[in-house]
C-alpha cells in the first residue's frame, strides 16, 4: 500500500483562456497568463492510495463518490500510468482517490484547475512520474496546467496537433513580486448556470467578436502582460488585466444565446474600482472576473488598508462578526473621509458580498507527509465517511 496527499492552488488568469481548438486534448485557441494564489487560503486537497488489494479505481469528491469513468479523469490516469516505469509494481495496482476543496466548487473560482492539478501532482508522486506534468493536468482541466506552478505562469497554446508543446511554464516565482496582494470578493458561491465548457463552446461557435479577440487582441496583450510582470509595472499590469476580463465577458455576451456569468453586483464592483482609481489619480486596483460573478482584485500591499476602508464604506457587510466576513491574511481597515468624499460612487445596500478572502501569491502544490493529513484511512476509504 502506498499513500500520497497533496494540496494544490487556485490560479486566476489575468489573460484569459477561453476556447479549445481540440476538445479531447484540451488545446487552447490562445496563450494565457495567470497568478497562482497561496494554498494557505484557497486549495484543493487530494489523497491517492494504491494497493494490490483494491479491486477497482474509485474516487470521492467533497464527500460524495463520483463516477471514476469520467473521461477527463480517465485521461489523467491513463497519461500518468503510461509514464510509469514498466518494472513498477505500483503501476499495476488500482487506486483510490479522495479530494476536497476549502472553497466553493463550480462558482467561478477555478475549482477544477486546483482539483486536477492536485490530482495529477499526487498521482505523479505516487507513481514516481518525472518531468513536466502540466500537460497531464491540462487534459483534466485546461487551466489546471497553470496550477502546477507557483507565481506567475504562462500557458502556451502550442502548435503541435498532439499537444506536446501546449504546456505551462513559470514566468516568475512568487517572490518576484511579493508585494502583490489579492482580494476575492465572493458575491455568489452557488453553482453557475452555464459551465465553462458549455460557455466556451457556444462562444466559439456563435461569437464574431471571439474571432477578433483570439486573432488580433490576445497575442499583443500576452506580450505586454509578460513584460509588465517582469518589470513589476503595476499600471500596465492592472490595465491589461481589467481590459482582458472585459473582453472575455464581451465575447460571452456576443454568443447566441448570450452566456452571462456576471450579475448586477459584479458590474457595481467594476464601476467602483474605476471610481476608486479616478479618486486616487492612479491605477491602484485591478479587477478580473472568471466564469462567475465573483471578483478577484489585484493590488499592492501598501494600498490594501486604504482600499478596504473605502470598499467597506461603499459595500457595507451585513455581518456583525467581521471575523467570519474577512478571511485569509489579517486585515486592517483604514477609513479616509477625504478619499471617500472624492469617490464618485453611490453607497450600496448591506450584504452584497458573502465574504472577502485576503490572500497573496503562492508557490504551487505542496505534499503533506503526516498521517493525520490523509483523507483516506488504511482501508482506502474516506475518513469523513468511515
Amino acid at each position: 500500500m502506498s499513500t500520497v496527499t497533496c494540496i494544490a492552488p487556485v490560479n486566476i488568469a489575468v489573460i484569459k483562456y477561453w476556447g479549445k481548438r481540440d476538445e479531447t486534448l484540451i488545446l487552447p485557441t490562445n496563450d494565457s497568463i495567470s497568478i497562482t494564489l497561496d494554498t494557505e487560503h484557497l486549495h484543493a486537497k487530494t489523497t491517492v492510495m494504491a494497493s494490490p488489494n483494491f479491486k477497482e479505481d474509485r474516487i470521492w469528491l467533497n464527500g460524495q463518490e463520483e463516477d471514476i469513468k469520467n473521461p477527463r479523469l480517465q485521461n489523467c490516469l491513463t497519461e500518468i500510468r503510461k509514464r510509469t516505469e514498466d518494472s513498477s509494481r505500483i503501476g499495476k495496482w488500482k487506486v483510490h482517490i479522495c479530494s476536497e476543496n476549502n472553497f466553493p466548487t463550480a462558482a467561478g473560482l477555478a475549482s477544477s484547475a486546483a482539483g486536477y492539478a492536485c490530482l495529477v501532482a499526487a498521482l505523479a508522486k505516487l507513481y514516481e512520474v518525472k518531468g513536466d506534468i502540466s500537460s497531464i493536468a491540462r487534459v483534466g482541466s485546461g487551466s489546471a496546467c497553470r496550477s502546477v506552478y507557483g507565481g506567475f505562469v504562462k500557458w502556451s497554446m502550442g502548435s503541435q496537433p498532439n499537444g506536446s508543446d501546449s504546456i505551462a511554464e513559470q514566468i516568475a516565482p512568487a517572490t518576484h513580486w511579493s508585494e502583490m496582494r489579492i482580494l476575492v470578493l465572493v458575491v455568489n458561491d452557488s453553482k453557475k448556470k452555464d459551465s465553462s465548457v458549455i460557455g466556451m463552446k457556444r462562444t466559439m461557435e456563435t461569437s464574431d467578436l471571439y474571432k477578433h479577440r483570439v486573432k488580433h487582441v490576445v497575442p499583443d496583450r500576452v506580450n505586454k502582460m509578460q513584460q509588465a510582470i517582469i518589470k513589476k509595472d503595476f499600471k500596465t499590469f492592472a490595465e491589461h488585466t481589467m481590459k482582458d476580463s472585459n473582453s472575455l465577458h464581451a465575447v460571452c455576451l456576443d454568443a447566441y444565446p448570450p452566456v452571462i456569468y456576471m450579475n448586477s453586483i459584479s458590474h457595481e464592483i467594476i464601476n467602483f474600482i474605476h471610481a476608486y482609481n479616478n479618486a486616487a489619480n492612479e491605477v491602484k486596483v485591478a479587477y478580473t472576473f472568471d466564469a462567475g460573478p465573483n471578483a478577484v482584485l489585484y493590488l499592492l500591499e501598501e494600498n490594501v488598508e486604504q482600499f478596504l476602508g473605502a470598499l467597506h464604506y461603499f459595500f457595507p457587510p451585513s455581518e456583525t462578526d467581521l471575523s467570519k466576513y474577512y478571511k485569509g491574511l489579517p486585515i486592517e481597515i483604514k477609513h479616509s473621509d477625504e478619499l471617500v468624499n472624492n469617490i464618485n460612487f453611490k453607497k450600496q445596500t448591506f450584504g452584497h458580498f458573502k465574504y472577502i478572502i485576503h490572500t497573496r501569491i503562492g508557490s504551487g502544490p505542496k505534499y503533506l507527509n503526516q498521517p493525520k493529513d490523509h483523507l483516506l484511512n488504511e482501508q482506502g476509504l474516506p475518513i469523513n465517511l468511515s
